[in-house]
């Protein structure tokens, strides 16, 4: 009943909430796009996604679909590779951020080392500037990491990778804190290279708001215990905000913070690592709506 090629598509708007981007993920056209979401509506006899000319959100039905989805396209792939015969092997250094810490990105992993046992998989966690270092230096061949939207800017050696989905930076905090606009904005973030650090200290400054660093930790789950405990508030992506927080409401006066992708980006892909690394890249995609919290 339901084409595995119009179900990708459709995780991969569902995803990314843009028919331009799954397109360019895809390597297909927009029209291409519009055609498999339609033809999957017209299977399904239901409307997938509430879409006009600003934004694309999924209905009630499309947030269905997108488990059906995932199953059908799982064992497809589960399938093919059982009666072509193709076992991957060798190693694979993969590196994941903290974001990751407290969503289901344990379930990929486990599905993927089901799927292909012969493959030694070497996980990182990191934050995301560190891990984009350490693909450079080729230490990683595979990374799931932020990074600012659209390309990136300044480097021009820098890979394109694969969009997982667009969310935005937002302050969190604990609901019963209070800030005082007469006062510094208390911190609680990750040391450097983080991407929400510089993000939050960028946008305090061009806002010209004074601030200070309330707690510095590198593990996500100190920072939310800090935050929680109300030391103060923290940039975190709106799709992943950890129970017992809460988005700072738009009163409290604090800066915009934009857009972030979630990427996988590659390290050098010529080597044994490739065939693993596309494998995990795919299983990453078709999971995608696992990595975020409800």
């Amino acid at each position: 009943m339901f084409d595995p090629v119009q179900l990708q598509t459709f995780l991969a708007v569902a995803q990314t909430l843009s028919f331009t981007q799954a397109a360019h993920r895809l390597g297909l056209r927009q029209s291409t796009v519009s055609q498999h979401v339609r033809k999957l509506e017209d299977a399904a006899g239901r409307r997938l996604f509430a879409r006009d000319t600003h934004a694309v959100d999924l209905t009630e039905d499309g947030e269905a679909m997108l488990g059906f989805a995932r199953t059908i396209l799982e064992a497809n792939e589960r399938a093919a590779t059982f009666f072509t015969g193709t076992r991957l092997r060798g190693r694979l250094r993969f590196g994941a951020s903290e974001d990751f810490v407290l969503t289901r990105m344990p379930e990929v992993l486990e599905e993927f080392r089901r799927d292909h046992p012969e493959v030694d998989l070497e996980l990182t966690v990191e934050l995301s500037g560190t891990l984009h270092e350490l693909l450079a230096a080729g230490r990683l061949d595979l990374v799931l990491a932020k990074r600012p939207p659209g390309p990136a800017r300044g480097r021009a050696t820098a890979p394109t990778g694969r969009l997982v989905w667009r969310d935005r930076l937002v302050w969190v905090g604990t609901d019963r804190l209070r800030l005082d606009a007469r006062r510094p904005v208390p911190l609680v973030v990750f040391p450097p290279p983080a991407v929400t650090r510089a993000r939050a200290l960028e946008a305090l400054e061009r806002q010209g708001r004074d601030w200070r660093i309330a707690c510095t930790s590198g593990s996500l789950n100190g920072l939310i215990a800090a935050t929680r405990a109300g030391l103060g508030v923290m940039a975190h992506s709106l799709g992943m905000i950890p129970p017992g927080l809460v988005r700072v409401p738009s009163r409290a006066g604090l800066p915009d913070l934009g857009g972030v992708d979630f990427v996988l980006l590659y390290g050098e892909r010529d080597g044994a690592a490739r065939g693993p690394a596309d494998a995990l890249a795919d299983a990453i995609l078709a999971g995608g709506d696992r990595l975020q919290l409800p």
